[in-house]
C-alpha cells in the first residue's frame, strides 16, 4: 500500500527513472532532477521539505507549500503540494493542492488516494476547504476531485475550479 510520506533520498533511483523517461510534467521545482547526483538530490530534497515553513526562501509569487510523495517501498508513484494560501494567480490557476502521478502508474486510484491523504494535512494547516482546478479536458483529474468531495464552482478559462472539504 502507497504512503504519502516527505521527500526522501530512499526514492531517489526511482524518482531520477520517472524523470529521464519523460514521465514528468514542467513544474519549475522539478527541473534538472535526472542529472542530480546524490549530494545535489539530499540538498534538493532537504529544500522542498524546508517549503513548509513560512520564512524559507523561495522565488517571487510562490506561497510556503508542504511537497509530499506517494510512494510504495522504495518507488515514487507520484507527489502532491499543499499550498498553505492563495495568491491571486494560484486562485485562478493553480488552487491550494496539486498532484501528479508517474504516467505507468495512472488509472491505478493513486490520484484519488493522494487526494484523500493531502486533505488530512491541509486541514491542519488550518485550510477548511481547499480549491483544487483541473484541464477543462481532463475527465480523469475531474473524476478524482469529485471522488474526493469536490464542489464544482465553475469555469475561468482553460480550468475547472472545484472546492473539496479537508475535514
Amino acid at each position: 500500500m502507497p504512503d504519502l510520506v516527505a521527500p526522501r533520498s530512499s526514492v531517489a533511483a526511482s524518482v531520477r527513472r520517472a524523470a529521464r523517461a519523460g514521465e514528468w510534467d514542467d513544474h519549475p521545482t522539478y527541473a534538472g532532477v535526472a542529472g542530480m547526483d546524490d549530494a545535489q538530490f539530499d540538498t534538493w530534497t532537504d529544500r522542498l521539505v524546508a517549503d513548509a515553513r513560512e520564512g524559507t526562501p523561495r522565488p517571487e509569487g510562490f506561497v510556503p507549500s508542504t511537497n509530499l510523495w506517494w510512494v510504495e517501498g522504495a518507488e515514487f508513484l507520484g507527489r502532491v503540494q499543499v499550498r498553505h494560501r492563495l495568491t491571486p494567480r494560484l486562485r485562478d490557476l493553480g488552487g491550494h493542492v496539486g498532484y501528479w502521478v508517474v504516467p505507468s502508474a495512472r488509472r491505478r486510484g493513486h490520484a484519488t488516494a493522494m487526494l484523500a491523504a493531502a486533505l488530512p494535512v491541509a486541514n491542519a494547516l488550518g485550510l477548511e476547504c481547499v480549491l483544487v482546478t483541473c484541464d477543462v479536458g481532463n475527465t480523469a483529474s475531474r473524476r478524482v476531485i469529485e471522488a474526493n468531495g469536490g464542489l464544482f464552482e465553475g469555469r475561468r478559462g482553460a480550468k475547472l475550479r472545484f472546492w473539496v472539504p479537508t475535514g
